[in-house]
């Protein structure tokens, strides 16, 4: 396609307990990226408290929005465009981000782009630290995996702006099994680092549990791995033996990520993907990461560490392609926040 114009993007992000903006030029180069995160104040409750985020945001927002344009050396009138997280996520929080976005787009007179989150994630891939050397950009047809807390999902990229959802998880989502698995196994919140670290010192191969792979169809289902775990539990604690966290940590995280590698290698095959993309929060997991990278048959693209979990950067890169293709939206969009990628 002919090359797109350049822009930069003030984007804004507060879908759940992240509160972030960031700069970001020409849907890649990252000026600068400001992240305030409320982790701690929610592991209280094991698990994100709806109103608690919102309020902090409020208290978050701004600050945050005046140091990424501090940080980036910028004014609003050197910005092109803002975009803004609409959905899915809290709808308190996503309001709070929305409506700043709204008065600062009315204020300086900008173009607002309302930006579905799940399609952020994807576009994080595209994002490089201004100054370096840029990474390949993804080449189309991508098969996309997008493995967060509330979503796990598969999506033919077929180009910028255009997704074929082949399928996703018919109960809970990876993320939602690690943390529920963190729960079960008493390692904390949140639930995915806490796994990892565990699984370091276990053996993966020490329990096998059960793979669901819904054969002849593209979702998945990670309830019964679930399920699994808590029934080995209860099986010990029922015969008075200790629990081998670390091995029940290794066996389950084994579990998910060979079905989430080899769903996707076997999609991309099929629907004859260039390349695949994984992206989320759950692309931050090391046994995920290492397991797509080792994989040799198509070149991967996943974000770094820093842009796997909720950014606003990869709300500024997917803001910039729907600018750049001439997408913008009025002042009356409002928040939705179960906003399907496709």
């Amino acid at each position: 396609m002919t090359a797109l114009p350049p822009a930069r993007i003030l984007g804004i992000e507060t879908s759940c307990d992240e509160t972030a903006a960031a700069v970001l030029e020409n849907g890649r180069a990252l000026l600068a990226s400001t992240v305030a995160s409320q982790m701690d104040i929610h592991a209280r409750y094991g698990g994100v408290f709806p109103e608690v985020a919102s309020r902090q945001h409020i208290l978050s927002i701004v600050p945050v929005v005046e140091q990424t344009l501090s940080q980036a050396h910028l004014a609003l009138g050197d910005i092109n465009a803002i975009a803004v997280t609409r959905g899915p996520g809290l709808a308190g929080s996503l309001l709070v981000g929305l409506n700043l976005a709204k008065g600062l787009a009315l204020g300086a007179d900008l173009p607002l782009v309302g930006v579905n989150h799940l399609e952020g994630h994807l576009y994080s891939a595209w994002v490089y630290n201004a100054g370096e050397t840029p990474p390949p950009e993804p080449q189309f047809p991508l098969m996309a995996l997008l493995v967060s807390g509330g979503h796990t999902e598969l999506n033919l990229m077929e180009d910028y702006l255009k997704y074929k959802r082949l399928g996703a998880t018919l109960d809970d989502a990876a993320g939602e099994a690690f943390d529920k698995v963190a729960r079960l196994l008493q390692l904390g919140y949140p639930g995915g680092p806490a796994i990892q670290k565990a699984a370091e010192e276990g053996d993966p191969a020490a329990i096998h549990f059960p793979r669901a792979w819904l054969e002849g169809s593209w979702d998945f289902s990670f309830s019964g791995v679930k399920t699994a775990v808590l029934r080995e539990i209860k099986r010990l604690e029922d015969e008075g033996k200790p629990i081998p966290v670390a091995n029940m940590a290794a066996s389950f995280q084994a579990a998910v990520v060979e079905v989430l590698l080899n769903k996707t290698l076997k999609a991309a095959r099929q629907f004859g993907a260039k390349e695949i993309l994984v992206a989320g929060g759950v692309s931050a997991n090391k046994a995920l990461r290492q397991a797509f990278q080792a994989q040799k048959e198509f070149p991967m693209h996943i974000p770094p560490l820093s842009l796997c979990t909720d950014n606003a950067a990869m709300v500024a890169a997917a803001g910039y392609f729907r600018f750049a293709l001439g997408q913008t939206d009025g002042l009356e969009i409002d928040m939705l926040p179960t906003w399907p990628l496709s």
